[in-house]
């Protein structure tokens, strides 16, 4: 599919100057369109504008943005299909999961604007000590300001919609920095805002450069808010840049799974594991990485699971037929090919796949897997996933933590006992108990420890992270009478 040329939106007009950039289909690296780069003077009227949007979007009644954040989940129902196509031609991701993604993004879009009037407060009790009587307080929260968004390839239209939603029902300017792969879904979802009725001034989509972007993220005065989605390295260096700025942080994982001989359905555990670990070509920072499976159950587990990887279909994302397509770039391919090769020639066994044709890579098990590998130890971002054995639950426990990352974990065991050790041990920002650690329900509170980030996203979460509490404490007693 071809997607044309398209500028980028500087406060709700679409410019074409600045660097001409190429964006090319992951399944064959055909150039499927154009966008134009902006450039560090663009960026700074971007913010400028924000800036001063900031007061009209503040002022914005809650019945207001929610009614604009209902239009956009509407018009992405009725474009459900274009917006299903640029995700299939610019992120190579198989049109059903493209499709799914679409309808994600409409319940984001709806579930903001349920929360777009739910931003309460509370009314504080404080004549808890004497000499406080006839006192008391309000909190309520109140939007932090212009916030810089930087988002991710992998769901270029979702996790698009986890920045910009909830700015908008928190009241907040956005300036919107898409992945250099797929800027249309971030472009064709901006103009369903502006059209909707959110203030021009108040929105900015800007490819940029790297430069340009921590340029950006050391504006303190005018950003308040840093959201980013991507690597941990990136993420972490950013948080460096940002001086005073709240900063949210979603970021990779290697998610695992344990399953315990007592689950019952082996074979269903071993789908639910692959299906979480090569969806979208494992692309996920929640695909599943590792399986930790008690020894009684370990063969009957593989089994199952190299039945099950080997019926996914590999191939173009645009037929109905694909279960799996390319991985985003050929340079991932290569980094991919060679991460398997120093597993295999440090003892690693390959259970099925293991060889790329392009950046397509079918999917892939391993097992005898061990640190230092980078298939375990590292994110790997590609359809592979390791299966271990484990003989003591404890010990499984202990190699789920023995990471640097901590988003997700999986486990399917039928012991409350194990269910409630696993959730006070295990260093994640989630525990999936009974699916794979790749299952997602938007409005929950999403993100991870240690080098998985920092905040949490989810719709409520995430307008936490962009407002900020204040509170009025009220002294009747000192209130002079009337006259």
């Amino acid at each position: 599919m071809q997607l044309g040329e398209r500028g980028f939106f500087l406060a709700g007009m679409e410019r074409h100057e600045g660097e001409v950039i190429e964006i090319r289909s992951p399944f064959d690296q055909s150039v499927i369109g154009t966008v134009r780069q902006a450039d560090r003077t663009h960026a700074l009227d971007a913010v400028t504008r924000l800036h001063g949007a900031s007061a009209a979007v503040r002022a914005l009644p809650a019945w207001r943005r929610k009614e604009i954040l209902e239009h956009v989940a509407h018009a992405i129902r009725e474009k459900r299909e274009q917006l299903t196509a640029i995700i299939v031609a610019e992120a190579g991701k198989p049109v059903k999961a493209a499709r799914g993604e679409v309808d994600r993004a409409i319940f984001t879009f709806t579930i903001a604007a349920e929360e777009a009037v739910r931003q309460g407060g509370e009314v504080l009790p404080l004549d808890l000590m004497p000499g406080n009587e006839g006192r008391w307080g309000m909190v309520r929260r109140f939007p932090s300001g212009p916030v810089l968004a930087i988002t991710p390839f992998n769901f270029p239209l979702n996790l698009v919609a986890h920045k910009l939603a909830p700015a908008i029902a928190a009241g907040c300017p956005v300036l919107l920095k898409p992945a250099p792969q797929t800027p249309f879904s971030s472009l064709a979802l901006a103009e369903l805002i502006y059209a909707a009725g959110w203030p021009a001034d108040a929105l900015s989509v800007l490819p940029l450069s790297v430069e340009d972007t921590g340029f950006l993220v050391q504006d303190e005065d005018r950003l308040k808010v840093l959201s980013f989605t991507g690597s941990a390295r990136v993420g972490w260096e950013l948080k460096q840049k940002a001086g005073k700025k709240r900063v949210l942080l979603e970021l990779g994982g290697n998610a695992a799974a344990i399953v315990h001989s007592d689950w019952g359905d082996i074979a269903g555990a071993a789908q639910a594991c692959v299906t979480g670990a090569m969806s979208y070509a494992g692309q996920s920072c929640i695909s599943v990485q590792r399986v930790y499976v008690e020894r009684a159950i370990f063969h009957r587990f593989v089994e199952a699971a190299v039945k099950h990887a080997e019926a996914l279909v590999v191939g173009d994302p645009a037929e109905e037929k694909t279960d799996i397509g390319p991985v985003i770039r050929p340079s991932d391919a290569d980094r991919i090919q060679s991460w398997l090769r120093e597993a295999e020639d440090a003892g690693a066994t390959v259970l099925t796949g293991g060889t790329c044709a392009g950046s397509l890579i079918p999917p892939t098990l391993l097992t005898g897997t061990r640190s230092p590998m980078k298939v375990l130890d590292e994110e790997v971002f590609a359809p592979v996933m390791a299966i271990e054995r484990y003989d003591d639950f404890d010990a499984a426990l202990a190699e789920v933590n023995r990471s640097r990352y901590g988003l997700q974990a999986g486990l399917f065991t039928r012991d409350a006992g194990r269910i409630f050790e696993a959730y006070q041990t295990l260093e994640v920002g989630g525990l999936i108990v009974g699916v794979a650690p790749t299952w997602r329900l938007d409005p929950m509170p999403y993100g991870g420890v240690r080098d998985s980030g920092l905040g949490r996203e989810g719709l409520r979460y995430a307008i936490e992270e962009m407002t900020e509490l204040r509170l009025l404490v009220m002294a009747l007693d000192k209130m002079p009478e009337k006259n």
